[in-house]
């Protein structure tokens, strides 16, 4: 019996000959910033800017392998799977019809018809996925193709986890630590099979996002669960359940190595890699680069290296990405403020303000029948410290205010 290893081996060089290795490049930045030699394994350089090409190449692959005639491939997906079966599609000569929700924004359909060219046919159901995925599979049922699943398939998996082969080779040795995002579990299952038999001193830590922990909440409770609700703004890896076939594998890690990042803070390494390195991350691209700040004393010294999983970011998300980040960091808060209504109440707050803060939003309208006013407003700062400054000179003239930065529900609905 082949063994995972000999495998995923044999996988990956199936891949070299339709696609270039993605680079392991040594971040001099991250490096000196954490004091270890930090690796990124660059996935958002594949043809496709993320890993997925590879579990849907392979799993295509094998199943052409095992039945010649299936030229019929079916997925529901409204990202980075999607854009790898459509390569795939193209790349086999078979015919591929991807689902995708009618919410899904243009230019994710659009670069997926490119990839996919002739091969495939795009069709947009359902406003959320489940109603998309039901339409997918009924679909495929009808016409007696084969469904792509996007993690939870033992070809996916062994083809995910030629990212894991490439990095152990370009590396010339094992990395101390190896950090992966984790969304459904078939790259960060892939990784571990195959690291168990090549590499087993190296130390696997997993990282997903806080608003879609379903392998934290699969090891709390020894079996998938599926969570009640999810945060979607790291797309690529907010699941709502971990795959079953994946967490066959990944039940076997501590739960002190399953990481949770919180999205805001998750948007400041975003800006940073753009700004400091050049480097254009989706958010689920940047949950391994993150996870460096809680692991910083534990890696300090070693070779450690992180999946940066894909590079597909709409650059139309980026003022939100900025918003998310400031206030994170502490120089941007929303307050609403109990404004007198008498001549030159708003010339005496406007002059408590300090030399470094700045209005970013600012919405008052009068009420005639009382005495005193609110107003929305956005205050943009240097430090975080200048509010706490700013809010006792408030205090001190009798300013009443509420800061509302961190209200979930208001701030969906006002900022």
């Amino acid at each position: 019996m082949t063994s995972f290893m000999d495998a995923a081996l044999a996988a990956t060089a199936r891949m070299h000959g339709v696609f270039d290795t993605t680079p392991l490049l040594l971040n001099a930045h991250l490096s000196a910033k954490y004091g270890a030699e930090i690796w990124l394994k660059r996935e958002d350089l594949s043809p496709v800017r993320s890993y997925k090409i590879r579990g849907a190449f392979n799993a295509m692959r094998k199943v052409r392998a095992a039945d010649p005639g299936q030229d019929q491939f079916i997925c529901a997906s409204a990202g980075n799977h999607a854009q790898g079966v459509a390569y795939a599609c193209r790349h086999f000569g078979v015919q591929g019809t991807i689902f995708m929700p009618v919410t899904t924004p243009e230019q994710k359909i659009m670069k997926t018809r490119v990839f996919g060219g002739d091969n495939i046919q795009i069709r947009l159901v359902g406003d959320y996925f489940d109603d998309t995925l039901a339409a997918a599979q009924a679909f495929c049922a009808e016409v007696g193709g084969h469904f792509l699943a996007p993690f939870d398939d033992a070809d996916v998996i062994e083809g995910q986890a030629s990212v894991t082969v490439e990095m152990l080779d370009q590396l010339g040795r094992a990395p101390d630590i190896l950090i992966l995002p984790v969304g459904g579990g078939g790259l960060s299952a892939g990784a571990i099979a195959y690291l168990k038999e090549a590499a087993p001193t190296t130390e696997v830590w997993l990282v997903e996002p806080q608003g879609g922990a379903s392998l934290t909440a699969a090891i709390a409770e020894g079996a998938p669960v599926t969570l009640p609700q999810v945060d979607n703004f790291v797309d690529g890896a907010a699941v709502a359940r971990i795959g079953a076939l994946p967490f066959e594998t990944l039940k076997s890690v501590p739960a002190d190595h399953v990481l949770t990042i919180p999205e805001n803070r998750l948007c400041t390494t975003l800006i940073e890699m753009l700004n400091v390195e050049g480097i254009v991350l989706e958010p689920a691209g940047a949950l391994a680069v993150d996870a460096l700040k809680d692991l910083k004393e534990r890696i300090r010294g070693k070779t450690v290296v992180c999946v940066t999983s894909g590079g597909n970011f709409d650059f139309e998300r980026l003022p939100e990405v900025k918003e998310r980040a400031q206030r994170f960091s502490g120089v941007k808060k929303y307050l609403i403020l109990r404004l007198p209504q008498r001549p030159g109440a708003l010339k005496d707050f406007l002059g408590l303000l300090g030399p470094e803060d700045d209005i970013a939003r600012f919405e008052y309208m009068k009420k005639s029948a009382r005495n005193f006013g609110s107003v929305l407003i956005g205050i943009e700062t240097a430090r975080p410290e200048n509010f706490d400054a700013l809010f006792g000179r408030l205090a001190a003239q009798g300013f009443t205010y509420a800061d509302i930065t961190a209200d979930e529900t208001l701030s969906e609905f006002v900022i």
